[in-house]
């Protein structure tokens, strides 16, 4: 045996009720063609149009994804967690809350980029990718709620 964990029949990653419930449990809706906005996707799921403009923010590139098969508008690295900021937090749930805080402190130091993501998901779907297996505390979680908090100011 591989030392793996099997996961019983019918039982998904990321502890959703269903598949198709992952998006209501992450806050999302399910996007029309053309919808403007900000959502979260792994990088492993197949792409979809509905997905509008895809970018990756991880600093790494995640393994076997091809950049066809990634299908990527863009690689936003500068908006990837710090190696450091990324090693400290391990995904580790206690850490969560301060990991947002040293994020968006990170973030803070690169507002073009910030900026022009925010500029893109009003006119358009965003969909940000990571490789993350943590559905609700990673740093997609963070920058979608930044992205989002600073486009309602401004309508």
């Amino acid at each position: 045996m591989s030392g793996k964990r099997r996961r019983p029949a019918g039982e998904r990653g990321g502890g959703f009720s269903s598949p198709a419930c992952s998006l209501h449990e992450l806050g999302q809706e399910a996007p029309a063609a053309g919808e403007r906005g900000v959502r979260i996707k792994r990088i492993y799921d197949k792409p979809d149009p509905a997905d509008g403009y895809r970018a990756l923010i991880d600093r790494l590139w995640p393994r076997g994804v091809s950049r066809q098969r990634a299908a990527l508008a863009a690689w936003v690295k500068e908006l990837a967690p710090s190696t450091e900021l990324r090693l400290w937090y391990r995904h580790d749930p206690k850490r969560w809350a301060e990991f947002g805080r040293r994020y968006r402190a990170e973030l803070r130091t690169h507002p073009q980029e910030l900026a022009a993501l925010r500029s893109r998901a009003r006119r358009e779907r965003v969909t940000l990718l990571t490789a993350t297996r943590e559905p609700r505390i990673n740093h997609a979680v963070v920058l979608r709620a930044l992205l989002l908090r600073g486009a309602s100011k401004r309508r």
